[in-house]
């Protein structure tokens, strides 16, 4: 069984869904941008259409490897406002602690996942 093709696709489903949060419900992901990025939304609606723009891009053959490649440098971009999000206690959300901590080994598991399904 060709475990690489599903993986590819609900890694693709998964961007594509947290991509179209940060349009649909901005507030949540507003609260994470650490206070010394500046215009946090527009930062919100930028990593939204790279993540959306990546996930798009894992479908296509020809785009797969530029796509995920750019997934890992977004998870790279955005683990700052995973650290703040776990300083802040949630950045004022109800988030568990240990919910919190496995955020940031979790971008690890998405940046090899992304990297694994590059071809």
């Amino acid at each position: 069984m060709k475990l690489k093709e599903p993986a590819r696709l609900l890694l693709a489903l998964f961007f594509l869904t947290a991509g179209l949060m940060h349009f649909l419900r901005p507030e949540g992901f507003l609260r994470i941008v650490p206070p010394y990025l500046p215009h946090p939304l527009l930062l919100v609606h930028l990593s939204g259409a790279a993540e959306i723009a990546g996930a798009l891009g894992l479908l296509v053959p020809a785009t797969r490897r530029w796509a995920a490649w750019g997934l890992i440098a977004l998870l790279v971009a955005v683990f700052p406002a995973n650290v703040y999000m776990l300083q802040t206690g949630g950045a004022g959300m109800v988030v568990p602690e240990w919910a919190l901590w496995v955020r940031l080994p979790l971008q690890l598991v998405l940046l090899g996942w992304a990297w694994w399904v590059r071809r």
